[in-house]
């Protein structure tokens, strides 16, 4: 059970930082959204899902071949960390050569063009700290992590109110990413030094060639992700302008903040995983099995409550500049259940080697995007793209279900739907019958009942109450004995 305990204390961590990282984040979108208006707020957009695009050229899949190697086998950190290191600067430098190319090329306004170096250079001084968040990962030390990642949001969120308070213009809140970005790199060097080993660059051409080699099915399987998850925003770009990104945008940022929740897990159970995949079949089996039944329960009232709320939500966050996001959060948030299962999906198969089939699917998922995006953008608009992104989220979870059911092992997924369904709608009538009372007592009543009817119906087995238990450490026998002593 102590594999059990330290799950549960790194997805509590991580769950945790992304949970205090997200509410900083919202209130950093919701700020920077009014103050620049839907149409400034489409250019940052814009700038961003580009250069994400750029940074998984970048990491080159480097990120995850860290965490499962050196969870492997602990004593090859300073090999793998001091090549890539090496390598990661020879990317930097080429893929912002290139982005310079691309945007002198599309014609671009200056102040667009600036946006996108700048959020570019915060990029690429993001892919080091990723190195750095790598090697937490595969040590399981994911408190480090959880530090960086709220220390990021609180510096963006603060910096954001002081550009705001000193009338900044959008450069200037593309240059906040730059200067945070290196001060996050500076935490994550100073730990890496003082708990792990000091970061130096070494060149083995040997196994830059091996490494190269492993990390291939990585990067190509989170360089079609990426386009998949980010293209939609470029081409709605080209095809009808800043306006119409930072509507799609506004809505699209719930459910990018959203998916802290499968991250966190999948990060702290991806090492056990790929451990367990060498030492112990079973207890691979039993992790995926109530990964799934757990991020179901947890990401099915999410989309259903967001659906009926999405108009209170979107006009306290953003006010009436942006009531055309009303609708695209009501079919985006859709993907959050199918995501939820997908990122469970694509972390087991890269824990059992499976990372080609992975990019298979993800390239396939991919080209639908593209092309339905491409096809209906110029008739149907953000609107368009908010449907391509559930098709093709759910193409994604229909295939890799059926090949880790016919190759790594087949779950019964029916078992695990039909009670959230029950207690989502028991939900519904609530959220319908007091729809008028203040939003956030609403959604906290929301979560309430849904957990109450959820464990009514014995939505958890005593299974997974036993598990609760050993891993909050409670210990009945202990307990009645120490209150005899009293």
């Amino acid at each position: 059970m102590d594999t059990v305990k330290r799950i549960a204390k790194n997805t509590t961590v991580l769950i945790l930082s992304s949970v205090i990282g997200g509410l900083f984040n919202i209130l950093f979108i919701m700020y920077t959204a009014r103050y620049l208006g839907a149409e400034g707020f489409g250019v940052l957009s814009f700038a961003l899902a580009l250069t994400v695009i750029f940074d998984v050229i970048t990491n080159f899949g480097y990120n995850e071949l860290i965490v499962r190697e050196v969870a492997r086998n602990k004593s090859m950190i300073d090999k793998y960390i001091q090549n890539i290191l090496a390598i990661r600067f020879i990317l930097i430098i080429i893929i912002f050569g290139l982005i310079v190319l691309i945007l002198k090329l599309l014609d671009y306004p200056w102040e667009t063009t600036v946006v996108v170096y700048l959020i570019a250079l915060s990029m690429m001084i993001g892919s080091l700290t990723k190195i750095f968040y790598s090697i937490f990962q595969a040590f399981e030390k994911m408190e480090y992590q959880a530090i960086g990642s709220i220390l990021n949001n609180i510096l963006l969120l603060c910096g954001a109110l002081f550009a705001i308070s000193q009338n900044f213009s959008i450069i200037g809140f593309a240059l906040l990413y730059f200067f945070i970005s290196i001060l996050i790199l500076i935490y994550v060097y100073i730990v890496s030094f003082l708990k792990f080993s000091p970061p130096k660059l070494q060149v083995d051409l040997s196994f830059w060639k091996i490494t190269i080699k492993n990390a291939w099915p990585f990067f190509l399987l989170g360089f079609v992700n990426i386009i998949a998850s980010k293209i939609d925003v470029v081409m709605l770009s080209v095809l009808k302008g800043d306006l119409v990104v930072g509507w799609y945008s506004a809505s699209y940022k719930f459910i990018e903040v959203l998916l802290f929740i499968p991250i966190a897990f999948v990060g702290s159970i991806y090492p056990v995983l790929s451990n367990y995949y060498i030492s112990s079949k079973e207890s691979l089996y039993l992790i995926y099995e109530k990964s799934i039944k757990y991020l179901f329960a947890i990401s099915l009232p999410i989309a259903v409550g967001t659906t009926l709320l999405a108009d209170k939500i979107i006009l306290f966050v953003y006010k009436t500049e942006f009531t055309h996001s009303i609708i695209a959060l009501q079919i985006l948030i859709w993907a959050i259940p199918i995501m939820f299962l997908t990122y469970m999906y694509g972390t087991l198969l890269a824990s059992v080697n499976k990372q080609k089939l992975a990019f298979i699917i993800s390239f396939l998922c991919m080209l639908l995007n593209v092309v339905t995006n491409l096809i209906f953008i110029p008739k149907y608009s953000y609107i368009a793209s908010s449907i391509a992104t559930i098709i093709t989220s759910l193409l994604s979870l229909i295939l890799c279900y059926y090949f880790i059911s016919k190759l790594v092992y087949k779950i019964q997924i029916h078992k695990f739907i039909a009670k959230p369904v029950i207690a989502c709608i028991i939900m519904c009538f609530f959220v319908f019958y007091f729809n008028e009372i203040n939003l956030f007592f609403l959604i906290s009543l929301s979560i309430f009942i849904y957990l109450f009817v959820f464990i009514l119906i014995k939505g958890f087995s005593k299974e997974d109450f036993l598990m609760i238990r050993q891993i909050v450490n409670i210990n009945p026998k202990k307990k009645r004995n120490n209150g005899d002593n009293g």
